[in-house]
């Protein structure tokens, strides 16, 4: 059995206690989601982070944890725990930084979730194992793809 990542399961732990937060209290989702005015106007930057803990239900969770916990442990052994949270927080952060300079003219758009953050981790897998197999949950191993195939249909799609 592979060995489990434990920064992947610290972040995994702070996501579903964000989450878990956000559905039990609608004043703590609202505090902490990334909504445009609320950054550009009332100057609070902590939402660039704090969206990127909570989730709009638990499928969404669910399914961001998922590939997490998939491609952690490779990333943290590789590089080393250091590398691993700078790649998470830059990719949650500017993630959220390029959703404020889309929706920058947008005031009312809003969004949460760790999908900038997972697309750093995933396209990070990718480029240090381009020719890793990259499978999807249920699926035959037959279905899977070399990682830089993955990476291009993940781009274009």
């Amino acid at each position: 059995m592979e060995e489990l990542s434990v920064i992947g399961l610290i972040l995994f732990l702070l996501n579903a206690y964000a989450t878990y937060m956000g559905f039990r209290d609608y004043s703590y989702f609202e505090r902490y989601k990334f909504e445009v005015d609320k950054v550009l106007i009332d100057k609070e930057y902590h939402r660039l982070l704090t969206a990127g803990f909570l989730h709009v239900n638990w499928i969404h969770f669910i399914f961001n944890m998922l590939a997490l916990m998939a491609f952690s442990q490779q990333i943290e052994t590789h590089l080393g725990i250091f590398s691993y949270l700078l790649i998470y927080f830059a990719s949650l952060v500017g993630g959220n930084l390029l959703a404020l300079w889309i929706h920058r003219n947008h005031g009312n758009y809003t969004a949460v979730g760790a999908s900038g953050a997972i697309s750093g981790v995933i396209f990070s897998y990718i480029i240090l194992f381009p020719q890793n197999s990259i499978g999807f949950l249920l699926l035959p191993p037959e279905m899977s793809f070399k990682s830089w195939i993955f990476g291009v249909l993940f781009v274009l799609i």
